[in-house]
């Protein structure tokens, strides 16, 4: 996927002016102290400027922390190999490469299917590349708007989380792309050996991406379904929603022949992971002890 949907999605957000919500906690001044309640002692000097780590239960976000807030997810991304190899979620990745060298062993037979029938046609018309591309800018856009206009400070914050994960997964994939250069099957010759895939494909351009794995749709699409999803799990067919659109978009990509079975997988695999356990991770703020 080409990130000129992302890029026009936060050019046009970017003209509205963002107001953060900031919420604290006021002890009331009223309330007696208690008579059998031992006094504390007196705190040890600069007690109150100790900095001390407290959960935070949202991501900092706002337009002036999104490129630093990329910087640090691109960073924990980039050294999630590392992680691995010493033994994190060691049992995910390999359940996760395990299920797309799967679906690779079936790559030229669903290939060779899409390409010989019909049956999706309409549904091609509808969840064409241009459509889901636009599927994606226009309903955060709109989103986002109705934010501002209800001084939702949550549905802005939650448009530019979903923001920030598709440009750390559009980033991601752009380099694998670039790397493994796969042949999409649309464009493989009638007859030709769709398991000659891999490092064959020479067109196209390095900024967006010139091979098809994995799929940037389904990454991006997976991506904004896990941040609203996460965010407006209640009532529970918003998840249903979410992912179900998303899992639409990812289909669409085989049926009209521009990724094969193991690009849309993995697609979706590192859009949900992205979004949930980098983007959506609490992080940790240091704060003065005795502050509200």
């Amino acid at each position: 996927m080409r990130l000129r949907p992302v890029f026009f999605l936060i050019a046009a957000l970017s003209v509205a002016q963002h107001c953060p919500a900031q919420e604290t906690l006021l002890s009331s001044p009223d309330a007696p102290p208690s008579l059998d309640t031992t006094l504390p002692l007196p705190a040890a000097e600069s007690s109150l400027y100790t900095r001390v780590t407290k959960p935070s239960p949202e991501r900092q976000i706002s337009w002036r922390r999104l490129v630093p807030n990329m910087v640090q997810d691109q960073k924990q991304i980039w050294l999630f190999p590392v992680s691995v190899a010493h033994g994190h979620h060691l049992l995910p990745a390999l359940a996760v490469a395990g299920v797309t060298a799967g679906f690779m062993a079936i790559d030229e037979h669903n290939a060779r299917y899409f390409r010989n029938t019909q049956t999706f046609a309409g549904f091609n018309k509808v969840f064409s590349g241009s459509n889901s591309a636009l599927g994606m800018e226009i309903f955060p856009a709109a989103f986002y708007a109705i934010g501002l206009a209800r001084k939702d400070s949550y549905a802005q914050h939650t448009v530019l989380l979903a923001g920030e994960a598709v440009l750390d997964s559009e980033i991601l994939t752009t380099v694998i792309k670039d790397v493994d250069r796969r042949f999409r099957p649309a464009s493989v010759p009638a007859g030709g050996d769709f398991s000659h895939s891999w490092f064959q494909e020479t067109r196209g351009s390095y900024i967006g991406g010139v091979g098809s794995f994995p799929s940037g749709h389904t990454i991006a699409a997976f991506s904004i379904a896990t941040v609203f999803a996460k965010r407006y799990p209640n009532p529970r067919w918003h998840v249903w929603l979410a992912y179900g659109l998303a899992s639409l978009v990812g289909f669409s990509r085989l049926s009209v022949q521009s990724h094969f079975s193991s690009d849309v997988f993995a697609g979706a695999a590192l859009g949900f992971a992205i979004a949930h356990y980098v983007v959506l991770r609490p992080r940790s703020t240091l704060v003065s002890r005795g502050a509200p």
